[in-house]
């Protein structure tokens, strides 16, 4: 007998017949908990650290604040949602004017050379975010396809105050990523994490910005 097999005989003929994980201790996690301002600061003074650009804005006014972003960063053309509500919004007040609003409307081989050469931004929405790292959680979909948020030089990202959760911890047990009960949603197939523009280390350790993906990441807290 091999020792895989001795070792796969010895599971099969264990005296209590099932194998159990280890009690956990989550309290240094779920002890951390900020008010809804604090987590806020936090996000933002994480997320800046590493590069990232932040702005408070509240739900009747960030179509303004993007509009000025927009001109500000000279975006001649935006890479939008069309059925996400972030992308409707855009569409709506954007629709006559001289940027052109892109779609994610065909498989990546048919406009490859064009998302990665000539979009100039995107934007998405996020479905949370943590404080305690200041990373956005996105889950990518076929309105959303994850290669909007990696590829084109500059990330919009739009982010409701609520959506904020103290830890990562939080964000798997609010969303019910293990839950295995009819109606959980479990683990996503495919979720971004997100904590600031691309970056990278050459082997010195030296970090560099912007090297591959967005170069600029953007988000939009609405309060």
């Amino acid at each position: 007998m091999s020792a895989r097999d001795a070792i796969l005989n010895r599971l099969r003929h264990r005296r209590d017949g099932a194998l159990t994980a280890p009690v956990s201790d989550f309290s240094v996690v779920t002890e951390k908990q900020w008010s809804p301002a604090e987590k806020r600061d936090l996000f933002q003074q994480k997320i800046e650290s590493v590069h990232g650009e932040v702005h408070r804005v509240r739900h009747d006014n960030w179509l303004e604040k993007l509009k000025h972003l927009l001109a500000e960063k000279q975006v001649k053309n935006l890479l939008t949602p069309q059925k996400a509500q972030v992308g409707l919004d855009v569409r709506a007040e954007l629709s006559e004017s001289d940027i052109a609003l892109l779609a994610y409307d065909q498989p990546i081989e048919g406009w490859k050379a064009e998302l990665f050469s000539h979009v100039d931004a995107a934007i998405t929405d996020v479905r949370s975010a943590i404080a305690e790292t200041g990373t956005l959680v996105l889950w990518p979909d076929a309105d959303q396809p994850r290669l909007m948020s990696l590829v084109p030089p500059i990330h919009f990202a739009i982010l409701d105050a609520d959506q904020l959760k103290n830890t990562f911890h939080e964000v798997i047990t609010s969303e019910r990523w293990g839950a295995t009960e009819k109606g959980g949603e479990g683990m996503p197939t495919n979720a971004l994490l997100i904590s600031g523009p691309s970056k990278t280390a050459d082997i010195e350790q030296t970090l560099a910005y912007g090297v591959h993906g967005p170069k600029e990441l953007i988000v939009l807290i609405r309060e």
